[in-house]
C-alpha cells in the first residue's frame, strides 16, 4: 500500500510452508521516506529499524516517528502523516493494516488500488511467474474445512457481519484449507483475524469465541521463534513449535526419501550434511546424533541451518574399513544415542554413508632425473593425496640426487617411495615389484628384475629393500648399472599395491633363495595395475 502525497510505503512478502501452491505471509515492511526509516516486521516477533535487529516490550517505543510494542501475540506498529494514521499488527500468521483517513481518502492498495476493484496489480515479483500444483493431500477434508470457515456467518460473529463482512476472510480460509493440512492451527488463525478486526471497528464482547468454535484459543505460538529463509515456524509431530522446511527446499529430499545432501568424499575427508529443519519435522534433536564414535557430533551451520557429519584419515570417528577386490571401502554411521530407557518415543536415526579407495591406486607417472625429485598430486574418488619419489645417494637418504648429478656405474643408490594422505594407522604402500628396462615402456625388453613379489632379487646381492608394507612409505637400494647393448638409458618402473593393515600382514616375508610373501598380490598387466617409473639418461 502506497500514498506518494504523505510519503509511505508498506510491502507485504509471502512465501510457502508446507505445501508449494500455498503461500502465507512472512514480514511487512514500512518505509517512511520523508525520515527515510525501513522497519521490517518479521513473523516471530523480530523487528529490524534500518537493518538493525532492535530489542522490544509491551512498553511503545518511538523509532523516528514509528511506534512500535511487543506482547505474546504479536507486534504492534504505527505511525501517523498530515492525512492519515495508520497501525499494523503482525503475530505468526497474519498481518491486519488498519488504517484512519478523511472522507473520501483512497491509497493505491496492495494489490488492487482500493478505490477501484479492478484487476491491475501495483506490482508483480517474477517470483509469482512460477506456478506450482502440488498433489491433492488426502488427508485434507474439503466439507469438514468449508462447514468451519462457514462458521464466521453463526453465532458469536454473525451480529458483527453488517460492520465486518465476512466473505473475504471465509473465501480465503476455504480456498486455503481445501488444499492445506490443519496442522499447523489455521482454522483459529482465521477466526482470530476476523475477531480482531471486529475489535477494531469497536466490537469487544465476543467473549471466549474460540469455547463455541471448539477449538483452541487464539495464541502466537511462534512468537521468538526465528527460522532460516527456508524454514517456517510450524508443529512437529508432537504438536510443538519448530522450525520446518519450506516446501520448495523440502522438495527434492523428500521426492528422493532423504534427509540431506549426498556424501561428499573430498580431501579426504567424507561428510554428509543433513537438513535440520528436516530432522525437527521427526522430533529429531540433531545433539543427539553422532557417528560410530560417539564423540563425533553434528556441526550445525548457523546460516543454512545444515548439520554436518564427517570423519577423515587422521579421525575415522569409528569409521569400519573393508577390503575389496578393487577398493578399500570406509563405512560410518549417523545414529541416535543408545536408548536405556524401556521404551522411546522418538524415531531412531541409522543413516549409512561410506567413501572408497580404488584399489591398486597410484597412477602411472614416468619422468627423467633432470630434477632431484617428483611430487605428484592425485585425485582418485575425490580423496587427494600426494606421491613423492626422491632417490638419493646416501643410506640416511639426506643427500638427495641434484639436478645434473653424476651417478656412476656400480655407485649405491637409494630411491625412496613416500605418500602424503593415506592413513597409515590402517593402509600400507607395498612396493610388489621393481624392474629397469631401456625404453619408457615397462613392457619393453630387456629387462632386469630389482624387487619380485616384494623382496629383494636373489640373484642381485646389491638390492636391498626397507620398510616395504610397514607404513605408507618404503624405500630400497641398488647399485648402479647400465644395459650392455644400450647403455644411454636406464627406465626403472615399480608396481606398487595398497594392503590394508587391520586384514593383511602387509610385510612381505623374504627368505635368501625362496620368495614368499604373505599380502594378497595382484598381478601386474598394462594398464590395470599402478606403477611408477624413473630413468636415468647420459
Amino acid at each position: 500500500m502506497s500514498d506518494p502525497s504523505s510519503g509511505f510505503e508498506v510491502f507485504v512478502n509471502f512465501g510457502e510452508q508446507r505445501r508449494r501452491d500455498v503461500s502465507f505471509l512472512i514480514s511487512v515492511i514500512l518505509w517512511l521516506k520523508q525520515s527515510d526509516v525501513h522497519v521490517h516486521l518479521e513473523v516471530g516477533g523480530r523487528v529490524l529499524i534500518n537493518n538493525k535487529v532492535v530489542t522490544l516490550s509491551s512498553s511503545v517505543q518511538d523509532f523516528n516517528g514509528v511506534k512500535i510494542s511487543k506482547n505474546e501475540n504479536g507486534v504492534t506498529a504505527s505511525f501517523i502523516t498530515s492525512k492519515l494514521s495508520i497501525s499494523v499488527f503482525l503475530d505468526c500468521h497474519t498481518a491486519q493494516i488498519y488504517m484512519e483517513s478523511p472522507l473520501g481518502y483512497s491509497a493505491d492498495g496492495l494489490c488492487f488500488d482500493s478505490s477501484n476493484t479492478s484487476q491491475s496489480r501495483l506490482a508483480q515479483s517474477a517470483s509469482c511467474e512460477v506456478q506450482y500444483s502440488d498433489d491433492p493431500d488426502s488427508c485434507v477434508n474439503c466439507t469438514l474445512a468449508t462447514k468451519r470457515c462457514n462458521m464466521l456467518t453463526k453465532a458469536p460473529f454473525a451480529s458483527y457481519n453488517a460492520n465486518i463482512d465476512p466473505t473475504p476472510y471465509i473465501n480465503a480460509c476455504k480456498e486455503t484449507m481445501c488444499k492445506y493440512p490443519s496442522e499447523d492451527g489455521l482454522m483459529t488463525q482465521f477466526l482470530w483475524a476476523y475477531a480482531r478486526a471486529c475489535s477494531l471497528y469497536g466490537n469487544n464482547d465476543l467473549g471466549d469465541w474460540w469455547t463455541k468454535a471448539e477449538c483452541s484459543p487464539p495464541k502466537a505460538f511462534c512468537m521468538d521463534k526465528l527460522c532460516s529463509d527456508h524454514e517456517f515456524c510450524g508443529w512437529n509431530i508432537n504438536g510443538q513449535p519448530a522450525c520446518l522446511c519450506r516446501a520448495l527446499f523440502a522438495y527434492k529430499y523428500k521426492k528422493s526419501n532423504t534427509l540431506g545432501e549426498p556424501t561428499v568424499c573430498k580431501h579426504n575427508t567424507a561428510s554428509v550434511t543433513l537438513a535440520k529443519c528436516l530432522l525437527e519435522e521427526k522430533c529429531i534433536d540433531y545433539k543427539v546424533l553422532h557417528l560410530n564414535d560417539p564423540t563425533c557430533k553434528g556441526a550445525l551451520d548457523n546460516q543454512t541451518n545444515m548439520v554436518t557429519f564427517s570423519f577423515n584419515t587422521q579421525n575415522l570417528c569409528g569409521a569400519e574399513i573393508s577390503y575389496e577386490e578393487n577398493t578399500i571401502d570406509y563405512v560410518n554411521t549417523i545414529k541416535s544415542q543408545n536408548n536405556t530407557g524401556l521404551i522411546t518415543r522418538n524415531d531412531q536415526v541409522f543413516i549409512e554413508f561410506s567413501c572408497y579407495r580404488p584399489q591398486p591406486e597410484l597412477k602411472s607417472v614416468c619422468f627423467r632425473i633432470k630434477d632431484n625429485s617428483y611430487v605428484g598430486n592425485r585425485s582418485c574418488g575425490e580423496w587427494n593425496y600426494t606421491v613423492y619419489m626422491m632417490p638419493y645417494i646416501d643410506a640416511k637418504c639426506s643427500k638427495a640426487v641434484a639436478t645434473e648429478t653424476d651417478v656412476k656405474l656400480n655407485q649405491k643408490v637409494w630411491v625412496e617411495l613416500k605418500t602424503y594422505g593415506l592413513d597409515d594407522d590402517s593402509i600400507a604402500v607395498v612396493t610388489d615389484s621393481c624392474w629397469a628396462t631401456s625404453d619408457p615402456n615397462p613392457d619393453s625388453t630387456p629387462r632386469y628384475d630389482l624387487i619380485i613379489d616384494g623382496c629383494a632379487n636373489p640373484e642381485d646381492e646389491t638390492v636391498q629393500v626397507t620398510g616395504n608394507g610397514i607404513g605408507t612409505s618404503n624405500r630400497f637400494s641398488f647399485n648402479m648399472f647400465e644395459f650392455s647393448r644400450h647403455p644411454d638409458k636406464i627406465y626403472m618402473h615399480c608396481q606398487l599395491e595398497l594392503c590394508l593393515t587391520k586384514k593383511h600382514n602387509c610385510v612381505p616375508v623374504c627368505s635368501s633363495g625362496k620368495r614368499r610373501r604373505r599380502f594378497a598380490r595382484s598381478t601386474y598387466s598394462k594398464g590395470e595395475s599402478a606403477y611408477i617409473s624413473m630413468g636415468w639418461s647420459k
